[in-house]
């Protein structure tokens, strides 16, 4: 009888190589989960002054018309430089559940392909297990990230509505049911799944192609944060422009509550023919500067973090 050949988890496996003393699996992805909860925190918060007039660009683009910088300008002189921090605690909370689902799940689900279709199968086929990787994990983020990202934009849009996160939070659960924190859960999986599969694989494919000419085991670890910044860019741009039409309709739904009896489906049915394809590329410009820097910087502060913290950089699949 010929010996049977176990299934290998990859991850672990390597952890165990590089990290003593040896850690469990729920350990190691506790720890994935960890420097992505830091990454998309620190980012996201960071940002929020740009997120600010981002959002204002998208739900008033007759008033906030001369761009980003000008959308700045405004904010300021109508409402002072404070205005620009609307929204920052429930920004911070929402991306680091949401940070922790998404690349701990992200981990998670490439060894799941491996463990099913074998490592040469994964790899050879390592664009697919990106994708698919990418998109389970967002899916069970977005769950934990809706009701905080709904509770930003009502602050964002409506500057009076509450003065943080816990009161804008306890008022619209009051006033209008859990079911208003996920109005915007179509339109956040129509956003942050695309999003997040074209963030992924295009940051794989860039430093792929940079590992191929420069092995990563010869580079030194400020080299390797570079490389991450410099992939995190180009993945950024092309997630920004893949996931602006959503990420404008879901401004636009969480800007007030729907009309009684009205559905989320016909609402975004009236919205999309309102915007047009042009009008669901309002604030493209600040989008891509915002994305683009957060997530250049997630890619190098979600593998340093890693490091610190003695997991590994993960499943690679490349050749």
């Amino acid at each position: 009888m010929a010996p049977s050949t176990p299934k290998v988890d990859a991850v672990v496996e390597k952890a165990k190589a590089a990290a003593a003393p040896q850690m469990s699996a729920a350990s190691l992805y506790g720890r994935f989960a960890l420097a992505g909860a830091i990454c998309c925190s620190v980012t996201h918060g960071a940002l929020t002054p740009v997120d600010v007039v981002k959002t204002r660009i998208q739900l008033d683009p007759v008033t906030y018309n001369n761009g980003m910088i000008g959308g700045f300008k405004k904010v300021i002189q109508n409402e002072g430089a404070g205005a620009l921090l609307t929204g920052v605690g429930p920004t911070f909370a929402g991306y680091f559940l949401q940070g922790a689902f998404k690349f701990g799940g992200y981990e998670f689900f490439k060894q799941q392909s491996i463990n099913l279709l074998g490592l040469e199968t994964a790899t050879n086929n390592r664009t697919a297990v990106y994708l698919a990787s990418s998109a389970a994990a967002e899916f069970f983020a977005d769950i934990a990230l809706c009701p905080l990202e709904a509770t930003r934009i009502r602050l964002v849009s409506q500057p009076t509505y509450a003065s943080g996160l816990i009161s804008g939070f306890g008022k619209m659960l009051k006033n209008e049911g859990i079911g208003a924190f996920y109005a915007g859960f179509g339109p956040i999986l129509f956003k942050q799944i695309p999003y997040t599969m074209s963030k992924f694989v295009v940051y794989e494919k860039v430093a792929e192609a940079v590992y191929s000419v420069y092995p990563k085991k010869d580079m030194s670890d400020s080299a390797q944060t570079a490389v991450n910044l410099g992939s995190g860019l180009i993945a950024g741009f092309a997630a920004a422009i893949v996931s602006q039409p959503a990420d404008t309709m879901l401004s636009k739904i969480n800007k007030t509550p729907g009309a009684p009896g009205e559905s989320t489906t016909s609402r975004l049915v009236k919205i999309a023919k309102e915007l047009g394809l042009k009008g669901s590329y309002t604030g493209i410009g600040a989008r891509l500067f915002m994305v683009g820097t957060l997530t250049a910087f997630q890619f190098a502060i979600y593998g340093d973090v890693k490091k610190a913290l003695g997991a590994t950089s993960g499943v690679e699949l490349a050749k």
